[in-house]
């Protein structure tokens, strides 16, 4: 209970205190000392859950399981090397007139409301107490996008919101419907949105209401998982606000809002008996996968070219979901994992390479290697570590997700192994040129901070080729959790 609360608090202390100071020099330090404070409690929180199993807290409105419990350590400590990246990046852009104290003080205490919401998220065992956190991490992150005033991250931030509104909107309509279905098997009570409940009588549940809710579910979360299509904000999103957003928009976000769409998916197969879920994910996992392979090819902007490649292993994550059993869960799920890791890496050598050229421009960012080589080398072996390259651990979670749909879905395979190689040729023949061209760029004014993308390969590059034993038994408890 302690360590929960303090996962909790921290975040929220954090938000408090930097919206009061969040204008001074050291509140970037601040960021990390709260960031880091999330993270020791949350892997306290997981030594816990290890030792002792599920554990419920606060009148049963908070579970943790090993489902949500490996998410909730992702999640803090892609939080905490954020913040450390945060640190030279938000400097320089004060230092170009991009931020003033009002707005680093936005910054700050929006980026510790984030990590709040995305932990209740994660943690509440109430399906209602789900959707608000999701609707109010939108809120957060729509005043992060815009941070910078200017007409395209405004214009970004109004079609993030609108379109992410749209599909809360649709979600908690699905949240309703799963509501009319509790309450006929367990009764009006405020225990009828418990997920632990629903899962006891899913079997009871009925499955017209169930099938309608998880389609409003998948579309409503799917927005925020950036389902094609259903999508179109998050390439401009990540594109206009800062580079640390895009970081957790990718390595956070996305993975929350799909961890939604799995625990709906876990209820409506009890109900149905049928792979009705299933099969809509797969449908709009492969669309996304495809889609986003041949979007990839036609960016000339950098962050919108790596968001493009979000929602295409967003795609997969999904389409490797709605195959279910516990090899293809064991891939979605060491795949969530990875891609975490990987394209937060590839953000924050893209933020410097970025600040460096003064542009976003793909054409006008050369030669990086030569003016600072640990940003060229973080962003080439993150790369090709995002394209499946072994030995890094994104080439094992697509081995098992193309295996698996080998034996389950043979038509399937031929649209995945078309959609990687298009995404592959396209983002490579890309960072070559950007890494290893002529340029005249001149070093930055303060060092980068290169330790999280480093250490964040490290660890993908470690899950390529090994996997500790507590963390497979991790994945292996997670995937039973999940079923299909």
């Amino acid at each position: 209970m302690d360590a929960l609360l303090l996962v909790f608090l921290t975040p929220l202390a954090g938000a408090l205190v930097l919206a009061l100071i969040g204008h001074r020099a050291y509140a970037r330090d601040l960021n990390v000392v709260f960031s880091l404070g999330t993270f020791l409690a949350a892997a306290a929180l997981t030594v816990r859950i290890i030792s002792d199993g599920p554990l419920f807290a606060l009148d049963k409105q908070f579970f943790i399981d090993p489902l949500n419990v490996f998410l909730v350590t992702l999640t803090a400590f892609v939080g905490l090397s954020t913040s450390i990246f945060s640190r030279p990046y938000m400097r320089v852009e004060q230092d170009h007139g991009k931020m003033t104290p009002l707005r680093m003080r936005l910054y700050f205490s929006m980026y510790q409301l984030f990590s709040f919401t995305m932990l209740v998220a994660l943690m509440t065992n109430n399906m209602g107490i789900l959707w608000v956190a999701m609707e109010a991490a939108t809120l957060t992150t729509v005043l992060l996008v815009s941070i910078y005033r200017t007409p395209a991250s405004l214009e970004a931030a109004w079609k993030y919101f609108i379109l992410c509104g749209v599909g809360i909107a649709q979600a908690l309509f699905g949240t309703i419907l799963l509501y009319m279905a509790a309450d006929r098997v367990i009764g009006d009570s405020a225990d009828a949105l418990l997920w632990t409940n629903l899962e006891v009588v899913k079997m009871q549940l009925d499955p017209t209401i169930m099938s309608l809710a998880f389609i409003f579910l998948l579309l409503g979360y799917g927005t925020k998982v950036g389902l094609v299509p259903v999508h179109n904000w998050l390439p401009d999103a990540h594109a206009e606000g800062p580079t640390p957003i895009s970081a957790v928009l990718s390595g956070l976000l996305l993975n929350v809002a799909l961890y939604a769409v799995i625990r709906c998916k876990v209820l409506t197969d009890g109900a149905l008996h049928s792979p009705f879920a299933g099969n809509l994910m797969i449908g709009f996992g492969l669309l996304s996968v495809v889609a986003a392979a041949f979007f990839l090819s036609r960016q000339k902007d950098v962050k919108r070219m790596f968001a493009y490649s979000s929602i295409e292993h967003m795609g997969l994550m999904t389409f490797a979901f709605g195959m279910g059993g516990p090899i293809a869960n064991f891939a979605g799920l060491l795949h969530m994992t990875v891609h975490s890791l990987v394209k937060s890496a590839i953000f924050f050598a893209v933020g410097h390479a970025a600040q460096q050229a003064g542009t976003q421009i793909m054409e006008d960012i050369k030669g990086l290697i030569k003016v600072t080589p640990s940003v060229g080398w973080g962003l080439m072996l993150g790369s090709l570590a995002i394209l499946g390259m072994p030995p890094f651990g994104v080439f094992a979670s697509e081995f098992l997700i193309l295996t698996t749909a080998m034996r389950e879905l043979p038509w399937a395979t031929p649209f995945l192994l078309l959609a990687l190689g298009v995404a592959f040729a396209a983002i490579f023949s890309r960072v070559q040129e950007m890494v290893f061209g002529q340029t005249a760029l001149k070093p930055l004014a303060h060092p980068p901070a290169l330790l999280p993308v480093f250490v964040h390969l490290g660890l993908a590059l470690m899950l390529g080729l090994y996997i500790p034993p507590y963390l497979d038994v991790w994945y292996r408890q997670a995937a039973r959790l999940i079923g299909g």
